[in-house]
């Protein structure tokens, strides 16, 4: 009788250790499993939603308001009278909500011909470890001149005055300090006035973001556009600068030949060159603030 108890308690603790071990197991599959989904998708491409001028594939997150306040100086070629163009300026001021984690909705108004804009925006895709190699975000947007017509004899329609472009930003974060993006973009304009080019342009955008530190990285951005008329009669967008991370802030430096802030003027109207010296010092702002369930700074 003892030695069946024996046996049985023997094979009873069997038992219990193997099923033990088989569940320690599966936890730790499962944790790992759960630590790969955590750092699959690769975040934080770039760290503002614009990289200069132009959008980038970054999208706010859900419940998350941004303000962003953009200037532009006049050019460093003006001289001293006006102070290097600090005497001058062109403003945009603009608010971004996230709808949800891929889709944001924005307006601004700029200073340049008193201009309204709205654009919707959608994260298509996100890159992630295994899986999709770089983020896709689809862009498009329309703008409204509410300044007053030169010729004021002529019968313009309201549809004259407005702009719209369609762009899909594709970008890769290649490491923690490198990040590239591509934005084919087409700019069609309802009217065109004498001299300014076709009402549709053709335009591929190129970008990117190095990191120097913790907080600040250089941007650079260019625009090219395809041969038509307005690439006869304008210049392609150039602009350099730096990101500075400041708490909830974002504050963006840069030069650029473009004194246009949203992309009917930067695309198919930019008339600045740099090598003539039509360079404009210029600054975002972008504060940002969390109206969601989890109320704090994003």
């Amino acid at each position: 009788m003892k030695e069946r108890k024996m046996i049985f308690l023997v094979a009873f603790l069997s038992v219990w250790c193997i099923s033990t071990a088989a569940a320690q197991e599966d936890l730790l599959k499962l944790a790992q499993e759960n630590d790969s989904a955590r750092v699959e998708h690769i975040s934080a491409t770039f760290k503002a939603t614009r990289l200069i001028n132009g959008h980038t594939v970054e999208t706010n997150g859900a419940g998350t308001l941004l303000f962003l306040i953009s200037h532009r100086f006049g050019t460093l070629n003006s001289g001293a009278y006006n102070f290097w163009g600090l005497d001058q300026s062109t403003i945009r001021l603009a608010l971004e909500y996230g709808v949800t984690d891929r889709f944001t909705v924005g307006a601004g108004r700029s200073s340049l011909e008193k201009t309204f804009d709205g654009f919707l925006k959608y994260k298509v895709l996100q890159q992630k470890t295994t899986g999709s190699p770089v983020t896709v975000t689809a862009f498009t947007s329309a703008a409204v001149k509410t300044q007053d017509w030169v010729d004021q004899e002529k019968d313009f329609e309201f549809a004259h005055r407005l702009t719209y472009t369609y762009q899909l930003l594709v970008a890769r974060k290649f490491s923690d300090r490198l990040s590239l993006q591509l934005a084919p973009t087409v700019v069609h304009r309802n009217l065109v006035e004498t001299g300014l080019g076709e009402t549709r342009v053709y335009a591929m955008g190129a970008g990117g973001r190095f990191k120097l530190s913790k907080r600040t990285s250089f941007n650079a951005e260019y625009f090219y556009l395809l041969p038509d008329g307005a690439a006869d009669q304008f210049k392609n967008s150039l602009s350099l600068g730096f990101d500075i991370e400041t708490g909830g802030h974002v504050f963006q430096l840069m030069f650029t030949n473009s004194q246009g802030m949203i992309e009917k003027f930067f695309i198919p109207r930019n008339a600045g060159g740099w090598s003539s010296g039509d360079i404009y010092f210029g600054f975002n702002i972008s504060r940002v603030f969390n109206l969601g369930k989890n109320k704090g700074e994003w």
